[in-house]
């Protein structure tokens, strides 16, 4: 059987999502404990690859375990959760059809970035930028993104992609508090470090330093070099992916 795992995680103390060679990683962690748990060597699939000190919400990894389904689905949530340590969280882990992929049948991911003008004890969790910015004018130049698919200049250099083509589908700055903005972003794909590329060059435009159509031209090079600095990664979260609803009938 194939089931989907639903999870959230706190990114600080992990090398991100995939297996390194060199540092701990989350999915190292989720797979050790599935397979501690389920007696057979488990590895899971995730729905992306988050950076080192980027943190989820909701991720979704899938599995395959020849265990019966009763099993699964009600009692190694609550396992799990008691075995892992505590900035990992199970949600919910659900039966879905043999084919269904965790990153390949995914129809849209999003992300949230946080950033903050002021001083808060929650700071860990968001990037604090004391200067001004003209939210307007990064919301302006975030719509830009819409007329555009290939994001080469938001991307991380020597990547294994075949394509930096992505379709995005959202992309808006949101006051969340007097000292707090949240940027959501969803698209079909993202490229490696695109979200964080995006946001710094983002903060650019909304200090002076760039014009909307200087946003549009960086874009328009295809250039990494051209784009702005990548903002820290505490501040990201992967928020939200979406699946067809055929892959849950059973």
């Amino acid at each position: 059987m194939r089931y989907f795992i639903y999870l959230s995680y706190d990114g600080a103390r992990y090398h991100g999502w995939q297996v390194q060679p060199n540092g701990i990683s989350v999915q190292e962690v989720l797979n050790k404990a599935l397979s501690t748990l389920l007696r057979e060597p488990i590895e899971v699939t995730g729905a992306g690859r988050t950076d080192a000190g980027v943190n989820a919400s909701l991720m979704v990894a899938h599995f395959d375990t020849n265990c019966q389904l009763s099993t699964v689905n009600c009692q190694l949530a609550g396992r799990l959760n008691k075995f892992l340590p505590s900035d990992i969280a199970i949600h919910k882990i659900v039966p879905v059809t043999p084919d269904a992929h965790a990153r390949f049948s995914a129809t849209s991911r999003t992300y949230h970035y946080y950033i903050i003008t002021a001083k808060t004890p929650f700071e860990p969790y968001a990037y604090r930028f004391p200067q001004a910015l003209d939210f307007d004018k990064m919301n302006e130049a975030a719509q830009a993104l819409f007329d555009y698919t290939d994001f080469t200049s938001f991307s991380k250099l020597h990547t294994d992609v075949k394509t930096n083509n992505c379709r995005i589908m959202h992309a808006r700055w949101e006051e969340v508090s007097p000292i707090k903005w949240q940027f959501t972003i969803t698209a079909d794909r993202f490229l490696r470090n695109m979200v964080r590329a995006i946001v710094g060059t983002l903060l650019d435009v909304g200090r002076g330093v760039l014009t909307i159509q200087q946003f549009r031209e960086i874009i328009e090079k295809k250039d990494r070099c051209s784009a702005g600095t990548s903002v820290p990664g505490n501040a990201l979260f992967l928020a939200d992916i979406t699946y067809p609803d055929n892959l849950f009938d059973l």
